[in-house]
């Protein structure tokens, strides 16, 4: 690999891109004094369709004027900017320059809009129209591509209007998970918990927790197997949010309902992430952003 990082490619890139500009003025001189041999009516000889001959005159100076502004105005550009290999031009230019100065612009230009928000608590952020209608808009930006657009998730992402947490639906959780992501993990169980047929029996004491419908047989015999699970999911089957564990007895199935979903859920296990936004957003929006969020499953101070 080092010989695709040495210093020898850039010199090669920013020389070939020199020498074709340079090459394009020797071809426009080259070519305006080159005389080439003609007949006394200044045609060259070569006629095409019986009567076109090619006669030999000059090139237009409106287009020999505006080839030498194109050379010039590429030398120029060179000068100033990145063109010539690692040379960055004498304004030190650079496209993460311009993306850190236009950030920086907008956030400054959006500063006063936040600026009533600071302080507020979040119950006072969440009854308040104006922040709900940009934590509307932030959240149709940022989080409505998973989550959808009414909140309410889908098979594989978390409905946020429920008020089911797997890792907690405090303001402050939930301010954190939007800043730096989330990742969710299930390690397949099914070696700890046994057989296949264990697994389905697991499966079975599962949807009993729920009340969902299930085989009382089978159940009866998942209960002491579960004991692998519990060690995520506690004995009672309620979950723990300070390691991300789904609650198994309240009904809401995150990936899926049924004997065959959860059997394919110990078997696999799963792996969800949701990526970190602090890079898109600021501490102000994500702030109000997570009010948003919380409003949806917590009634609002008014």
């Amino acid at each position: 690999m080092s010989d695709f990082t040495s210093d020898f490619w850039h010199l090669y890139v920013g020389g070939l891109t020199l020498v074709s500009i340079i090459a394009c003025l020797i071809l426009l001189w080259v070519s305006g004094t080159t005389k080439a041999a003609t007949h006394a009516d200044n045609t060259t000889g070569h006629v095409w369709d019986g009567d076109l001959a090619e006669m030999n005159n000059p090139l237009p100076k409106w287009w020999v004027y505006l080839f030498v502004i194109t050379v010039i105005f590429a030398l120029a550009y060179g000068a100033l900017y990145p063109m010539f290999g690692k040379f960055q031009g004498v304004l030190g230019w650079t496209s993460r320059g311009q993306h850190t100065a236009e950030v920086a612009k907008v956030e400054a230009a959006i500063a006063p809009i936040y600026a009533k928000f600071n302080g507020m608590t979040p119950e006072q952020i969440a009854g308040d129209s104006e922040a709900m209608a940009i934590g509307e808009r932030l959240f149709m930006n940022y989080c409505a591509q998973c989550h959808g657009s009414d909140a309410r998730g889908s098979k594989g992402f978390p409905n946020l209007t429920d008020n089911d947490w797997l890792g907690g639906g405090e303001h402050a959780t939930i301010k954190t998970t939007i800043a730096q992501g989330r990742t969710g993990v299930m390690p397949p169980m099914a070696a700890a918990v046994g057989s296949a047929e264990d697994v389905r029996n697991v499966a079975n004491y599962v949807l009993s927790l729920s009340g969902s419908p299930h085989d009382s047989v089978r159940a009866a015999q998942g209960k002491e197997k579960f004991a692998a699970c519990a060690a995520c999911h506690g004995m009672d089957g309620k979950g723990m949010s300070a390691v991300g564990a789904a609650n198994l007895t309240d009904g809401i199935w995150l990936h899926g309902w049924g004997e065959e979903a959860i059997v394919r859920a110990v078997n696999n296990g799963f792996t969800n992430q949701m990526p970190g936004q602090s890079a898109l957003l600021n501490e102000a929006q994500i702030n109000v952003l997570a009010s948003y969020v919380w409003g949806m499953s917590n009634k609002p101070a008014n």
